[in-house]
């Protein structure tokens, strides 16, 4: 499988083929989307299409979401033998008020009782105790569920976007579609029935929507023995089935493209995105008296502050990397009221630092091999992608990505529950399409000003209170 791949990453993906489960995939299924607008038309497009199940995963569906609400019902009420599966975050999803995002899913319990299942995932990082002192909105920096998966019958999409008025018109994310893919879409499927066993399931009562949960051998607050077992099975099961299917040499020759996914857990101590990461730089490490060709990384996050695992693999690299931050203007929280307001300053504090360490590392200075950090801006939009590109040189394009709902930070990797997903390709034509997607990203990027920015002592107390949770 592994011999078609460029030298820069042929060990890296045999290795990574024996740790996580793999699906093979041939690269005309896969659909590289660029805008807001391209996703939320292929969001309702995979919607329509459906006929035996949507499995849709997200942070949260905005309440005001109207169409998307009604694309959902009419694609029930057509098609009598379709089950539509919701998996979203507890805290985000029920915000007190009338716009609580929880009461616009109402209509659809209410009018297709057992077709409809929607789980609500609740970070066990906030204990029982705390959950009577932590007000709404603040409940949500413990931990929340993060992965974004938009599915039906036999394709998927995976973004990091949420399902929300902005995410399909001027907040930029990344949108990976892959069509005619039964056994990529049926793992996204079974993992998010996985995490159901652990999660709330809502009911609609004459009341208004109802929490009920199944599970009375575990409390809500106490499931991380439990969602740790459940979540190793489930990759120890694929990761067999995976290896397994290699002996199919039909399936190998049809396809050019190769997708592992990874789970990010760490309060379930699971953090395979982390040892993958890790094996990636120690592979390009030891290749570089092999190979003739300098690789380079391009790195994305719209909340820039690398956990310091993450950081010390960046520093410690000769790889050159080219990373884009969200601008203050860019970030979602910018110009929000009270202390959420501080939030884009705070990651201007985290970039300073990080900036500050890169110097102190003294990197090689040659332009192939430095750390670069540039500021995404564009006005009237947010930023929101999140990812990595590995390319042989500065002048090939990728031949691997990694994308899904990490945000590569420390929240990403210790609180929030994260499904992403590596991707390695030797499709000349697939490679060139994300290499149009790093320049996309790159159009609105200009050289990071964060230095020029000063930081309030007050932000500084509360990232030294909550840095882990931004």
């Amino acid at each position: 499988m592994t011999r078609k791949f460029d030298p820069t990453i042929r060990e890296f993906v045999s290795c990574l083929a024996q740790k996580q489960p793999s699906f093979k995939v041939a690269s005309k299924d896969v659909h590289v989307l660029s805008q807001p607008s391209d996703f939320y038309a292929n969001l309702l497009n995979i919607i329509r299409r459906a006929r035996r199940r949507i499995f849709l995963s997200s942070l949260y569906i905005g309440f005001s979401e109207t169409e998307l609400i009604n694309a959902l019902d009419d694609a029930l009420r057509t098609n009598p033998g379709l089950h539509l599966y919701l998996n979203l975050d507890y805290n985000r999803s029920t915000r007190p008020g009338p716009s609580s995002p929880i009461l616009s899913l109402l209509p659809l319990l209410q009018n297709y009782e057992h077709r409809v299942h929607i789980s609500l995932f609740r970070s066990p990082k906030l204990s029982a105790a705390m959950t009577n002192i932590v007000p709404p909105r603040f409940n949500e920096g413990w931990g929340t569920w993060h992965a974004k998966i938009y599915g039906s019958d036999d394709e998927v999409m995976i973004s990091g976007a949420n399902l929300n008025k902005a995410y399909f018109s001027n907040r930029q994310d990344r949108y990976l579609h892959f069509s005619a893919q039964p056994a990529l879409a049926d793992y996204c499927f079974s993992f998010l029935q996985a995490v159901s066993g652990f999660s709330y399931r809502v009911l609609a009562t004459p009341d208004g929507p109802a929490l009920h949960w199944d599970d009375t051998s575990v409390l809500p607050w106490q499931i991380q023995s439990k969602a740790e077992r459940v979540l190793s099975q489930f990759q120890m099961k694929h990761l067999f089935s995976s290896v397994s299917s290699t002996s199919s040499e039909e399936q190998t020759n049809s396809s050019d493209v190769v997708i592992f996914p990874v789970i990010q857990a760490g309060q379930f101590n699971i953090r395979e995105e982390e040892h993958t990461l890790s094996n990636l730089f120690d592979h390009l490490a030891s290749r570089e008296d092999r190979l003739n060709q300098e690789p380079i990384m391009n790195l994305t996050s719209g909340y820039f502050g690398l956990s310091k695992e993450y950081q010390d693999l960046i520093l410690k690299s000769n790889v050159g990397c080219s990373i884009i931050a969200a601008s203050p203007k860019a970030n979602g929280f910018y110009g929000s009221g009270g202390l959420s307001g501080l939030i884009p300053e705070g990651y201007t504090l985290s970039e300073k630092r990080f900036m500050s360490a890169v110097r102190a590392a003294r990197r090689p200075c040659s332009s192939n091999h430095n750390v670069s950090l540039k500021e995404w801006e564009r006005d009237g939009w947010t930023y929101h992608a999140k990812g990595i590109w590995l390319s042989p040189s500065v002048d090939s394009p990728p031949v691997l990505t990694l994308f899904g709902s990490t945000n590569l930070n420390s929240r990403s990797t210790n609180l929030d529950t994260e499904l992403s997903f590596v991707m390695a390709t030797s499709s000349d034509e697939l490679r060139q399409k994300l290499q149009e997607e790093i320049k996309g990203l790159h159009c609105w990027a200009v050289p990071w000003r964060g230095g020029e920015r000063k930081v309030r002592w007050r932000t500084k107390a509360i990232v030294a209170l909550v840095g882990g949770m931004l």
